[in-house]
């Protein structure tokens, strides 16, 4: 399961999702496919269960659909804004 890191904030927008990393002041602004990836990821959705719901709303093949939450998964962890429990 993935979680925020506690230094990291993140608030929901009109069109997305901000996060705040509090330790240099950065931020991502996510649009709202990325902020329903996030939220599903913290909400303790797999990755397979993510790009399902993807492909299932958005117009997204399935293949495409989990390499795209894969790698925003990989990109989250890299920047240290979310961690696997």
């Amino acid at each position: 399961m993935h979680r925020l890191r506690a230094d990291v904030s993140a608030c929901a927008t009109d069109d997305g999702m901000v996060l705040l990393d509090e330790r240099d002041g950065r931020y991502w602004q996510l649009n709202g496919t990325g902020a329903l990836v996030v939220q599903a990821l913290l909400d303790g959705a797999t990755p397979e269960q993510i790009a399902e719901r993807l492909a299932a709303t958005r117009p997204v093949a399935p293949d495409r659909a989990i390499a795209d939450v894969t790698a925003m998964i990989g990109h989250l962890t890299r920047e240290r804004l979310v961690s696997d429990s």
